[in-house]
């Protein structure tokens, strides 16, 4: 079902993020991720003019994931920041996120290493959605998807219980992996 429609309205600013998922030949996947804000028009910063279309915010950040989901290496870049000298000094602090899981409570340790001014904000942000972009890459390559009545897979499916579509007492999973329904218990 689509948004309903707009009142009228202007396009004045763009916040673009992307992931790309890369496996490498050394068996390591690697998850490259941008944040872009692009102005419609031309602002003022304390650092000066910038032109409308030119970005604010391009920013680029490289985590290298092993079959685990642990991150092995990371990496961060700058391309277009508001304070030039200053916003892109911070990329190095990035390589606090070796050693962490995207699976084991990413998110809480992330904000302990690179909140507020221990990193960028924007970057900080960026690094949240790394998480569920890597189970989508890995989904069917690195992690078998099943599912369905003809399943006989002794493990339960590792995407169960992780979203409202998939919990186990609703329908989708009565639908669609029967053999790990389980009845809602009535109030």
């Amino acid at each position: 079902m689509p948004l309903s429609p707009p009142v009228s309205r202007s396009l004045r600013h763009t916040r673009a993020i992307t992931v790309e998922a890369y496996a490498r030949d050394d068996g390591l996947w690697d998850l490259d991720a941008t944040i872009r804000d692009v102005k419609t028009r031309d602002i003022t910063l304390a650092s000066g003019e910038r032109p409308g279309g030119v970005p604010v915010h391009d920013l680029k950040l490289r985590v290298t994931i092993d079959r685990d989901l642990t991150i092995v290496d990371a990496e961060a870049a700058s391309d277009a920041v508001p304070y030039p000298g200053f916003c892109d000094t911070i990329g190095p602090a990035y390589k606090k996120l070796v050693g962490l899981s995207l699976l084991n409570h990413f998110r809480l340790h992330l904000k302990d290493r690179l909140a507020g001014v221990l990193g960028c904000t924007h970057l900080t942000e960026l690094a949240q959605v790394l998480p569920t972009a890597a189970l989508q890459a890995y989904a069917d390559d690195v992690f078998t998807t099943r599912g369905g009545a003809d399943d006989n897979s002794a493990e339960r499916p590792f995407e169960l219980d992780r979203c409202h579509a998939l919990r186990s007492d609703g329908p989708a999973v009565a639908k669609y992996y029967p053999r790990w329904a389980i009845k809602a218990v009535s109030g």
